[in-house]
Parts: structure tokens; C-alpha cells; sequence
């Protein structure tokens, strides 16, 4: 759990550097890094606020009701923290300034009820006609009537027949749940067993929202109305079989395929971090326990429960939970950040804050632990990173990119084995096709996402331009004295090349949007050894140009997930996108441009006066049009990164007359 029972230090009060350079650059480099370290955890590492929408806050006080263990004190925080993100028109939406979301305003309204709010109430008004005016709860996506079925809001066929003998097909059958991605694989096969035993929420007050209804659940008939494709709709047919057949299944099979599940996500459990250290799949797990008889007491048990209670942030007056934590990813970035920060300054606190982060960061390197990316790589060793503080099963290659990244620039022969084994990992899972899945290589089998289950559209973890990009930033600072990786780094450049958009742009699969996709890959062409005058990059840098804003800086909207005519655009300006777009353009040498030299007036004007920066703006998504972050710490750092190597490579050799006489003091 993190309590917020800190100030931020002042400017100065933790920060002994040497520099005394008399420009504005120079200032709002030194408070930006002083307020950074002042963040660092005794123990080396950074970890920020990971917000998502409301739907992750509404699901806590669901589960509370369906364990019957409120906590009304909690409860009524997190019911504050709901009505404060309400939308003028009653919706919820997914990101701020999005439009209401169906499914996160079904939840959240029933997360208010539950914690005591009146049905005609001005704000539990609004909501339920705005969920009517939608079609109603009927509408909500599977994962929410998977919930509402629990609550036995709906019937359980308004659900997908998920029974938990998929647990007993062979891995050559077309789903199997090795053929998922890591976050799909742990939160479905708890839910296997939820679901098959049609488990029952002991919900004590016994609340229901039978208001939200169009038509009475018991008559509703489209609650697959959103199943579109020939194959969905195969598959709808198959799934109304297998009710029909449910009764003929012996015994003893679904006896063999509970134990299955169950030992499967029990030997995954993964201690205080919980399964998978995502959300929804500690919470499937957890409920899981009760349903097969696991005692309260039991120890597992309760360790599944604190794991679940440490990703909340309690503040005075609200409080809310978060989808997962994020330090190794934090710490790594904030590593490079401050390496490049450093770079002139050579400033002793910012040394030995580096040392200690790097050294944390060595020491939760994955080695020869168990874990699923193994199915496809049976052969590999192990020497990734995962996101989280622990999540051994399921390390990924984006982390380890700038985690081993961090290490390399620190140059320290210690660090030697820890980068070793991660070049090793990051060349050996990459995909067929050249690129980069974040967390398996080759979960490709797309058809997967038109089954009734995915209307997610998440169900699988190919490569993407963005994660690609990160991998040959690090495989091209080792390919000196590894000239077998090569190969791996051109098949990978040739994979980014076919991705790039027509116009000159990168997807970005894990941040918002094709600003950060951009980056990340014109990140990795660099390091690559890509001529900046290769015709991708110089693509892309007119691309980048053409969407700076009139005040210098660059946003973009999480609506281009939606509507790519819109990608590159906002209605303003955000310090995270503006740091990116200085990155990919000092990356592809275009250091000099007037373009970069507005983009750095922008952020020194938009500096606070405690060194930081603050979007609004969520940031990155969990899974593109339907699930967004906020990730606390992209406004504070990524920043700094920029403002730190634009100095490195500008000042004072290279400075443009104009822009030097406006960064000099008065």
C-alpha cells in the first residue's frame, strides 16, 4: 500500500552539485534533478503512481463485497475517489478528457451503491441514464458481466463459455491458454474455475443494479451483439454446444482440470506481488482460493489478499488502486535520465544515487527461475527483467532493454554478466518476423482475438514497433564485441521498416501514441548504426516536425487509438510528449533545428517552481482502446532526459544566438 505521507523536498535542500552554469538550462536541469533524487527509496529504486481508469478502484470494492470483507473506512475513500472522476454528462470514461466507457461506468456506479450511495442521488442519476442511454449493463464488455454474473446481476449466459477443461487441451489445439499473452494466460485460467462453477458473490447486502437494464437480464438476448465476424460467430455456435454438452462431462475430468488450474495459478502465485502482478489476476486468483475451499487462514491465502492491498494509494481523503506497480521500468528510465543529466556535472550525490539504483536494479535481474516465455524458448537462458518488484514468471524484454541499457552506460565492469546474459535473452526471443513481443516471442495467433472471450481485442502480445525499437537500442551497444547479434538487429530493422506508417510515423503500442512509437524506434536506429540520412529517418523527422504545436511543445491524444488521422495532435501541448519528440529528433541529428530549440523553450516555460512538470494527461495504454495509464513519473523525467541531452549536445559549442540569448539570465 502506498500512503501519501510525504512533502516534495525544496529545490535545494537535497542537492550538493557543482555546477554553477549561469543559464535557465542549467537551473531547470539542477531543480528537475535535485527534486528526482529527493524521490529515490532507501533502497535504491524510484517507483511513481501507476493510475488506470476507475474501473480498477470500482473492482476493489466489488471484491470486498463479494468476500464479504469491507472495510467501510477504505471503501468510503475510494467511493470518493469515484465521484471526483465522474464526467459532466454522468460517464466514465477511460482516460481523462475521453469519452464515457460503458463497462467503467456500470462498475463504478455499482461500487458507489454498494458503498451506500442513494439511487437518486444527483451523480448516481446521471450515471444510470447515461448507462441507459448507451443500451444499458447489457452492453458492458465481458469482463464486467463476468462480474455481474457473479453478483448474479445477469444470467450465465450472458458470459462466454469458458469451462475449465481448456485446461486439458493440447497445446497444437487452436486455443490453448500458452497460445495467450502473459496478462490474458493469469487472468483467465482463475476464472476458469469462477466461471465453471458459477460461484456465487456472498455480496452481504445483497445490492443489485437491476435499474441499469434496458431489458430484464432474464430476457435479454443480445448480449453478444458486439460478435461480428464470421469466425466470432462460429465460435458463439460452438459455445452454445458446449452448454448443451456441459452435463455430459464426467466427473472425474473436471475434477483433473480443477486440479490443473489450480496448481497452475497456486505454483504462479508469486508471494506479495501476487499472480502475474496484475490486478484482475490477483483478484481471480484470490477469489479462485475461497471457491475451491483454501481456508482464511491458510497462508497462501493471505499473502494473496496483502499482495492485492499493497497496490493501493491512500491519500486523506480518497484513495485508489492501482493495476500494477512499476519500479524496475521507473528506476531504469529515471537511471538513464539522470546519466545523461550528469553527464557535465559529475555531481557526487547524483553518483551515488545512480550506484545504488543500478545496484538494485542488478539485483532483480531473472536468471534461471521458471518461466513461461520458456514454452516458446526452451533453450534460452534467462537474463530478462520484469515491470514489477517481483514477477519471475514473466519477465520482458522492454525492461530489460533499459534496465541492461542503465548498466552499460554506467561502465562497470561488474555490471559485465548482468548485460551479458540480457543481450543473450533479448536476441534469443526475438519473433519470426524480426520484431519484438513484450513478453513472448511469437504469440501471433490473431485469430484468437475474435473469439466472444477477447472483446478486448488484447488477447495476444505480438511484436510492436515500439518494443522492437528499445531492443536494438541495447543489441546495438553490444554488437562490437558481439558481432553475432547483427544479424538479430537487421532482421529487426527490417521488421520496423515495413511498420512504419505512410506518412512517416511509428505505433506505439506502450505509450501514447505514435509520438512515443517514433521514439522509441528513431531511439534504436541510432544505436543501431542507421545513417541519419536514411530515408526512414528522414521520414520520420518530417513527420515529427510537421506536428509540433504553435507553442513549441507536442501532445497527443489517446483518441488516435481510435482515429489514426489524428496521431501526432492534441489540443495542447504535454511536457511527456514534447520530451519524446526532442529525444527522436536529437536522435536523428537534428540537434540544430529550430524545431528542437522551441521545443526546449517550451519545457523551460512550462517548468513549476518545484522542478517538475505536470500533465493531466493519461499516457500510455494497458491495452489500446480499452484500458489506459497514467504513469506518474513520464511527466517528471522524461523531461529532464530531454533537456539533459540537448545540452550534452548543443551547449555551448553549437548554440543557436537567438535561443542562447534566451536561456541566459538576466
Amino acid at each position: 500500500m502506498l500512503t501519501e505521507t510525504f512533502s516534495l523536498p525544496s529545490p535545494a535542500s537535497n542537492y550538493t552539485g557543482a555546477s554553477h552554469a549561469q543559464t535557465n538550462l542549467d537551473s531547470a536541469i539542477e531543480r528537475a534533478g535535485a527534486q528526482l533524487l529527493g524521490l529515490q527509496n532507501e533502497e535504491g529504486y524510484w517507483v511513481f503512481e501507476l493510475e488506470a481508469d476507475c474501473t480498477i478502484p470500482a473492482e476493489y470494492i466489488l471484491m470486498m463485497h463479494y468476500m464479504d470483507e469491507i472495510d467501510p473506512a477504505l471503501q468510503a475513500k475510494i467511493a470518493n475517489f469515484l465521484r471526483s472522476q465522474q464526467c459532466v454528462d454522468g460517464s466514465y470514461p477511460l482516460y481523462t478528457g475521453g469519452s464515457g466507457d460503458i463497462s467503467c461506468t456500470v462498475k463504478s456506479y455499482y461500487a458507489m451503491k454498494m458503498a451506500g450511495d442513494a439511487i437518486d442521488a444527483a451523480h448516481m442519476v446521471k450515471a444510470r441514464e447515461w448507462i441507459l442511454n448507451q443500451g444499458g449493463a447489457a452492453k458492458a464488455n465481458v469482463l464486467t458481466r463476468c462480474a455481474l454474473a457473479m453478483f448474479e446481476q445477469i444470467p450465465w449466459r450472458g458470459v462466454p463459455f469458458i469451462p475449465v477443461e481448456i485446461m486439458l487441451l493440447p497445446q497444437w489445439f487452436p486455443f490453448h491458454p500458452d497460445k495467450v499473452s502473459y496478462w490474458s494466460r493469469t487472468v483467465m485460467v482463475p476464472l476458469f474455475i469462477l466461471c465453471t462453477y458459477k460461484v456465487k458473490a456472498r455480496n452481504p447486502h445483497k445490492i443489485g443494479i437491476a435499474e441499469l437494464f434496458v431489458t430484464p437480464p432474464d430476457q435479454e438476448r443480445h448480449y453478444f451483439s458486439h460478435v461480428k465476424t464470421p469466425l466470432g460467430k462460429a465460435i458463439l455456435a460452438l459455445d452454445r454446444m458446449g452448454r448443451l454438452l456441459e452435463p455430459l462431462i464426467p466427473g472425474f475430468i473436471r475434477r483433473k482440470a480443477t486440479a490443473k488450474a489450480r496448481d497452475w495459478f497456486m505454483e504462479r502465485l508469486n508471494g506479495y506481488d501476487g499472480l502475474g502482478a496484475i490486478f484482475t489476476a490477483m483478484v481471480n486468483a484470490y477469489e479462485a482460493m475461497d471457491c475451491l475451499g483454501i481456508p482464511a487462514d491458510n497462508e497462501q491465502r493471505r499473502i494473496a489478499k496483502a499482495a492485492i492491498e499493497r497496490l493501493l494509494v491512500v491519500k486523506e481523503d480518497t484513495a485508489y488502486c492501482q493495476p500494477c506497480v512499476s519500479p524496475i521500468w521507473d528506476t531504469a528510465l529515471v537511471a538513464l535520465t539522470l546519466q545523461e543529466a550528469d553527464l557535465r556535472q559529475r555531481d557526487l550525490h547524483t553518483r551515488q544515487a545512480l550506484k545504488s539504483a543500478l545496484h538494485w536494479l542488478a539485483g532483480k535481474q531473472l536468471k534461471d527461475e521458471p518461466g513461461d516465455w520458456r514454452i516458446q524458448r526452451p533453450d534460452l537462458q534467462g537474463g530478462g527483467w520484469a515491470f514489477q518488484f517481483g514477477n519471475s514468471y514473466y519477465p520482458d524484454v522492454d525492461d530489460t532493454a533499459v534496465a541492461a541499457h542503465a548498466l552499460i552506460q554506467a561502465n562497470d565492469r561488474q555490471f559485465a554478466g548482468n548485460i551479458e546474459r540480457a543481450g543473450i535473452w533479448i536476441a534469443g526471443m526475438q519473433s519470426v518476423n524480426g520484431g519484438y513481443g513484450a513478453f513472448d516471442a511469437d504469440n501471433t495467433c490473431h485469430y484468437l482475438n475474435h473469439i466472444p472471450f477477447a472483446d478486448h481485442g488484447a488477447l495476444i502480445d505480438p511484436p510492436t514497433a515500439d518494443v522492437s525499437g528499445r531492443c536494438i537500442m541495447l543489441l546495438g551497444k553490444l554488437v562490437d564485441q558481439h558481432p553475432e547479434y547483427r544479424a538479430v538487429i537487421d532482421n529487426c530493422v527490417d521488421y520496423l521498416r515495413k511498420e512504419q506508417e505512410t506518412d512517416g510515423c511509428w505505433f506505439g503500442r506502450w505509450g501514447a501514441n505514435y509520438i512515443y512509437g517514433t521514439w522509441s524506434v528513431l531511439t534504436g536506429f541510432e544505436t543501431a548504426g542507421i545513417p541519419k540520412h536514411d530515408p526512414c529517418i528522414r521520414k520520420a523527422v518530417i513527420w515529427l516536425k510537421s506536428k509540433q504545436r504553435a507553442d513549441g511543445g507536442w501532445g497527443e491524444d489517446n483518441y488516435s487509438y481510435y482515429d489514426s488521422r489524428i496521431r501526432g495532435q492534441f489540443h495542447i501541448s504535454t511536457a511527456f510528449h514534447t520530451a519524446l519528440a526532442l529525444l527522436a529528433l536529437l536522435s536523428a541529428g537534428e540537434a540544430d533545428c529550430p524545431e528542437v530549440q522551441s521545443g526546449v523553450k517550451y519545457l523551460l516555460e512550462n517548468q513549476q517552481a518545484d522542478g517538475f512538470w505536470n500533465d493531466e494527461s493519461f499516457n500510455a495504454p494497458g491495452f489500446p482502446k480499452v484500458f489506459y495509464l497514467k504513469y506518474h513519473g513520464y511527466d517528471k523525467f522524461f523531461p529532464l532526459w530531454a533537456l539533459g541531452r540537448y545540452r550534452n549536445e548543443c551547449l555551448p559549442e553549437h548554440l543557436n544566438p537567438v535561443l542562447k540569448n534566451s536561456l541566459s539570465k538576466d
